[in-house]
């Protein structure tokens, strides 16, 4: 975090003291020092606010690269190895989704115009079937 980010973020957490103080010990009768009490505090904050977001900005550049790209032992590629890293993995993605595009699928075989001819027998009738399980229920 550089010096630019720390001066803001204390700054403005001491206008937002000092505004929080002005509002909690002045009485809203003297209106002027209340409303100079929330503007500090107003302001304070936004200057707060400011300073942590761009102490994450720079943060976050600090870190290049894609968390996968990342080894296993801690240490963190460099960006030129990240980036050398994402473009080969492009490189075989495109590869990998032009091979799969220009494959064509084997042709199924036609179908026969006439079915094969029957081998099996013919299901017995209603009338066999339930004569049958009679039987067996009276044995």
């Amino acid at each position: 975090m550089s010096a630019h980010h720390r001066t803001l973020l204390c700054v403005g957490m001491l206008l937002m003291s000092a505004g929080g103080v002005l509002v909690f010990i002045v009485s809203p009768l003297q209106t002027v020092l209340f409303l100079l009490g929330i503007f500090l505090g107003v302001v304070g904050m936004a200057l707060f606010i400011t300073g942590l977001c761009l102490a994450m900005k720079n943060l976050q550049v600090a870190v290049p690269g894609h968390f996968l790209l990342h080894p296993r032992t801690g240490t963190r590629f460099n960006p030129q190895q990240a980036q050398a890293i994402q473009r080969r993995l492009d490189r075989i993605r495109r590869e990998m989704s032009s091979d799969s595009v220009e494959e064509t699928p084997e042709p199924e075989p036609p179908l026969p115009c006439t079915p094969p001819p029957w081998t099996m027998e013919p299901p017995p009738s209603y009338d066999t079937v339930m004569k049958s399980q009679q039987q067996r229920e009276q044995l």
